[in-house]
């Protein structure tokens, strides 16, 4: 029993190290850049509340090294393409796809990493948190006013309403840019309301009657 206590003792001690691990990526990188990026990640441990803890530096890490990362799988593409734009024919369009292909593989796989390297510091909740931030709260935001707009949607009208905008966040967090991560966002809203339109929602009424509402009550779309 001693001997079990004693491995389960090590093996905590050894999780909390390996937990605290976390490196900045910042080497070779423009000082002036990486000054930028950290400052933009704080956003997120401000919003966690863990800015200048243990916890919040390494959270804050892990965040910077996602906006590296991301910067590096998109100058990857480019540069690839400016290759590309070098060739002509088959050649030149075999090269541009191959481009997006390689983007498209590593933002994929080091998507579900990045989301593990914060599951180890947050909660579920934490976690939906960083996503929120690093979007723009768009998910919270649109859902929100979709269902003021429509005060009669069904619970599971609801629930699948938020499930596409989660589903939309994850392609938004991996995008280069805010016009593309609303861009994201824009194709998930848009399947959004043509389903509702199917459902036998019509979108240009509710709207008109939701606009009617705000300005009832002092507010303005």
């Amino acid at each position: 029993m001693k001997k079990l206590f004693v491995m389960a003792a090590a093996l905590m001690v050894w999780g909390t190290l390996t937990a605290s691990a976390v490196d900045l990526d910042s080497a070779g990188r423009d000082p002036k850049y990486v000054e930028t990026i950290m400052q933009r990640s704080q956003k997120v441990t401000d919003a966690l509340k863990i800015t200048g803890t243990e916890k919040g530096t390494q959270v804050l890490n892990i965040v910077a090294n996602r906006y590296f990362k991301l910067n590096d799988i998109y100058s990857e593409r480019d540069s690839i393409k400016a290759v590309a734009k070098t060739l002509t024919g088959d050649a030149k369009k075999e090269k541009m796809e191959y481009a997006e292909m390689l983007k498209d593989q590593k933002l994929y796989k080091s998507h579900f990493g990045f989301i593990a390297d914060l599951s180890v510091y947050l909660t579920d909740a934490e976690v939906e948190t960083v996503k929120d931030v690093l979007t723009y709260n768009v998910v919270n935001v649109t859902y929100t006013a979709q269902c003021d707009m429509i005060p009669t949607l069904k619970e599971e009208e609801k629930v699948q309403i938020l499930a596409w905008l989660k589903e939309g966040r994850e392609f938004a967090i991996d995008a280069e840019s805010s016009k593309k991560k609303h861009e994201a966002f824009g194709k998930y809203k848009g399947r959004i309301n043509n389903w509702l339109s199917k459902r036998g929602y019509n979108l240009t009424k509710e709207r008109e009657q939701w606009a009617k509402r705000v300005k009832a009550r002092g507010g303005t779309l």
